[in-house]
């Protein structure tokens, strides 16, 4: 059975830069649920960062392609540079995928290691701009299809696609 790669905070565990969560209810995750589908995992705190931690951002004007090839960071506000564990996340979530049978991962936007669609400018004003995060790009380069929390019923749809052929 192939399995669905999910952010921990989106099913309801407290790993957030904010010590919060940001839990997800919907039938499409409870159907995964029961099936024994999802396979929760933070790639931030798998990376060794703690939480609570300060937000980051990728650098301006950077990507997370740049990021994996070692020529953008990705930082605090105070200008830390925490890319060694964003990095090594992203690398602990492909393992995972690679091991757990992962076809699908539905990742938390606008997040530095996980929006599929959607991330902050590195100016930490709140603007949001198109990319995606470390963990996004290293799963979708390894053939990992990645969907947002907002965009289940695609998700679902391909996963079903899959289990059909």
């Amino acid at each position: 059975m192939r399995r669905v790669l999910i952010s921990s905070c989106l099913v309801g565990r407290e790993v957030r830069y904010d010590g919060r969560a940001k839990t997800v209810v919907d039938e499409v995750l409870v159907r995964w649920r029961e099936e024994g589908r999802l396979v929760p995992h933070c790639p931030e705190v798998a990376g060794g960062l703690p939480v609570p931690r300060p937000p980051a951002e990728i650098e301006s004007g950077a990507t997370a392609a740049d990021v994996l090839a070692g020529a953008a960071r990705i930082l605090t506000p105070e200008g830390g540079d925490v890319t060694e564990a964003f990095v090594a996340g992203a690398r602990s979530a492909l393992a995972t995928a690679r091991a757990r049978d992962v076809a699908v991962a539905v990742l938390k936007e606008g997040s530095p290691s996980c929006g599929g669609r959607v991330v902050y400018d590195g100016t930490f004003t709140g603007r949001r701009v198109p990319g995606e995060g470390v963990t996004a790009r290293l799963l979708r380069d390894h053939g990992v299809a990645v969907f947002g929390e907002d965009d289940l019923a695609r998700a679902r749809d391909y996963l079903d696609g899959l289990d059909e052929a």
